[in-house]
């Protein structure tokens, strides 16, 4: 892949906000994120023999530590067992409830759904994406906003078990 696009790509991802995006072409591929791999500070950018980039991220003061010192140590409380289900956006892109604007949305809160069934469309790059439930079960909770972005693994929706 062209260095320029890849750069162009960098840019593209720092104007819009997004976390994260892949991009494919033929059997080359380019994955630029903005989440810092596990165990580093900040976002790193690698292009094709160049060291990475590092722009750390604004420090922020922490209340978390005063608090917890503040707040009496209280009994263990019995964990607590959620057998539910989330349905994660498996791209970025913009969620849609329906088929179409005014048409009746594809599920809702407190239907039951099959395995396979279509929830929602994602729009990414000029491509509707049926996103399938993965089990059956009752959506217990529409997470996502329609006609709102989503970010790659953002929550979408809650299925309880049948």
């Amino acid at each position: 892949m062209d260095l320029r696009k890849i750069k162009t790509l960098i840019d593209l991802v720092e104007e819009s906000g997004i976390s994260e995006l892949e991009v494919k072409e033929g059997e080359e591929s380019v994955r630029i994120s903005r989440l810092p791999p596990a165990g580093t500070q900040g976002p790193q950018y690698f292009l094709p023999q160049q060291q990475p980039q590092y722009a750390p991220p604004p420090a922020a003061p922490s209340a978390a530590p005063a608090a917890a010192a503040a707040a009496p140590a209280a009994a263990p409380a019995a964990p607590k067992v959620d057998n539910r289900h989330v349905v994660k956006s498996p791209m970025v892109g913009t969620f849609y409830r329906s088929p179409s604007p005014g048409a009746k949305a594809f599920v809702e809160v407190g239907q039951t759904v099959k395995q396979g069934q279509t929830l929602c469309i994602i729009e990414a790059m000029k491509m509707l994406n049926q996103i399938e439930a993965d089990r059956s079960g009752v959506i217990a909770e529409i997470v996502a906003d329609n006609e709102k972005p989503v970010e790659f693994d953002q929550p979408l929706f809650i299925i309880d078990p049948a």
